[in-house]
């Protein structure tokens, strides 16, 4: 926001030179909201911060398609365009643009790879890896200049308040972040059931982990009642992990886009933000990775439940 602008008298001068004769209302709406998004002045949703819910830009076949749709379509097209672009033909010795990417990915191995297990890992990795990135591009993308401050609205006080945005932050709507989470414990149920079994899994719930050779009877068996029970405690923490996935990705990047527009998108704001994203991101796929790896990292061979409570 620039204090001491002129919104009207800048209107009137752009309008003279870019639009034509007695235009239509609706070139007259869009004309007024990019030019005042685009001099600085477009600030948050008129009762002080970003509209919580997602603007609808039209439908399909009655489904509704909103902002943060678009914006994370529009991502996920980069995402796929600018991998093919670096690496085009993979080659034994790589490119520049392949050096990259290969770079970027056994940095990622390197992380990934001891929370999830040798075993599971070559399933896990490439889940974790485009959801790190799809995540992390969707955080960083309400970074961009127009982003969330560019749509319909009306002048208060001299100031523009943006009602409408045409695009906006797929993980500023909640709808996008509650998407993320379950498409990720999707992944999480196909790959312990894949690599660790049924059997492996209700152990791990309900099975008693003690070593029965260093404890007595009376210790032993009263302790496989209290695993039993606290199994269904684990129960209950699994149904959460989608809840608890969504609303620390959306609450963190909602919370920031307000912060970023009650004050004006100011420099040390902006870095926090940039950091904010990468960490939510990370933070994201490494809570996957452990919930992989609780199941399904017990050590090389130890993949049965007289191995793994060892």
């Amino acid at each position: 926001m620039i204090s001491g602008f002129d919104p009207i008298g800048n209107i009137t001068f752009f309008k003279s030179f870019l639009l034509p004769p007695n235009p239509s209302p609706m070139i007259g709406r869009v004309f007024l909201a990019l030019t005042l998004a685009l001099s600085g002045t477009a600030v948050a949703h008129a009762s002080g911060g970003v509209d919580p819910k997602a603007s609808e830009l039209f439908s399909i076949f009655g489904l509704p398609v909103t902002n943060s749709m678009v914006t994370s379509w529009v991502v996920s097209l980069l995402i796929l365009l600018g991998v093919r672009r670096l690496v085009k033909r993979p080659q034994l010795i790589p490119s520049r643009g392949q050096a990259i990417i290969e770079s970027a990915l056994e940095g990622l191995r390197g992380l990934y790879e001891p929370i999830v297990g040798k075993h599971a890992f070559p399933a896990a990795f490439p889940v974790l890896v485009c959801l790190f990135f799809f995540i992390l591009l969707q955080n960083w993308s309400g970074l961009i200049p127009g982003v969330g401050s560019i749509g319909f609205g009306h002048v208060v006080e001299g100031k523009f308040h943006v009602t409408e945005a045409f695009v906006r932050p797929a993980n500023a709507d909640w709808n996008g972040t509650i998407a993320l989470a379950v498409v990720a414990m999707i992944a999480w149920g196909f790959i312990i059931l894949r690599y660790a079994g049924l059997r492996v899994i209700l152990f791990d719930l309900f099975g008693n982990k003690a070593d029965r050779k260093e404890l007595s009877a009376y210790i032993y068996y009263p302790l496989s009642v209290i695993f039993f029970i606290v199994g269904f405690i684990e129960l209950v923490s699994i149904c959460i992990r989608p809840f608890t996935l969504s609303v620390r990705l959306f609450g963190n990047v909602f919370g920031g886009e307000n912060l970023l527009h009650a004050t004006g998108f100011i420099f040390p704001f902006y870095f926090l933000e940039t950091l904010v994203g990468f960490v939510q991101a990370l933070v994201f796929t490494l809570l996957l990775s452990v919930y992989i790896g609780l199941i399904c990292n017990h050590g090389d061979g130890e993949h049965s439940p007289e191995e793994a409570h060892h």
